[in-house]
């Protein structure tokens, strides 16, 4: 979630897949041999270290994985932004086409954000959209429509059990320019004062379509070099057909010096 957006303009350097030969032609490959595969998407930098997206394929080619890892480096040095969330675009590999997610970014909020008491400390909200960049873009107030699509909510057997928008009733007050109405899971104890952020796994939606996950984890909770994993509450019915995660986890990879956010736990859905 984010007040709004200010896109950087980072140089981007593309990383090359595992398994993946010199000049970007890929090595064919015995699956049932080789066993899961991972594929990177470009890398951008982000403070004074980098950040990419990574899609994971089983031996049969199918999604069991996708999420972002972000260097160490990436903690420190990052923009001031106050009420404007530095934005980094981090595109997915095309081998997670099969999966429900378009595109993926990447928030920094240096002050955190609203509503205060909650999630007003620093940290990075990670947005896997299931809808393209272009419907993201028209989320904007100044449309006449903005209202009208805001208020507009899926059918509820579409959303996670426990998830309530952000501020109740007042959906168009809290949707965030480019992204949407925010959903939270009461069952987190998310009650502004007593509540200690250092975690949290939201829900948006937008003109009546059920459009982000998004997992949100403070500057400071990473620092730690967390090791959490925790399941990601399914809904009745879905609208559209795709491999969906069924965990996310934070966790630090010592061997790569990376921090990385995993949406894991893949299995099919049909539409209904």
């Amino acid at each position: 979630m984010r007040p709004r957006r200010q896109f950087l303009s980072a140089g981007l350097i593309v990383v090359c897949a595992t398994l993946t030969m010199a000049g970007g032609t890929r090595a064919p490959v015995d699956r049932a041999a080789a066993g899961p595969t991972v594929f990177d998407g470009p890398t951008v930098q982000v403070g004074e270290g980098t950040a990419h997206s990574f899609v994971t394929l089983d031996a049969a080619g199918n999604p069991t994985e996708v999420g972002m890892r972000l260097s160490e480096g990436a903690m420190y040095g990052l923009p001031a932004t106050h009420d404007v969330a530095a934005t980094y675009e981090l595109d997915l590999p095309a081998e997670a086409a099969t999966t429900v997610f378009d595109h993926t970014t990447l928030d920094w909020n240096d002050h955190g954000h609203g509503p205060s008491g909650m999630f007003d400390k620093p940290h990075f909200d990670t947005h896997f959209y299931m809808v393209d960049e272009a419907a993201v873009a028209e989320i904007d107030p100044a449309g006449p429509d903005f209202e009208a699509k805001g208020t507009r909510l899926p059918d509820l057997r579409y959303l996670p059990p426990d998830y309530i928008p952000m501020l109740g009733p007042k959906l168009v007050p809290q949707a965030s320019p480019a992204m949407g109405v925010h959903w939270f899971d009461v069952t987190d104890g998310v009650i502004p004062g007593p509540y200690q952020f250092t975690q949290a796994f939201l829900n948006g939606t937008w003109d009546g379509d059920y459009t982000f996950m998004e997992p949100m984890v403070t500057r400071e909770w990473l620092l730690t070099k967390p090791n959490t994993v925790r399941t990601i509450k399914q809904p009745q019915a879905y609208q559209r057909s795709g491999y969906y995660p069924t965990t996310v986890a934070v966790t630090f990879d010592d061997g790569a010096d990376e921090y990385v956010i995993t949406l894991g736990g893949m299995v099919l859905r049909q539409a209904s």
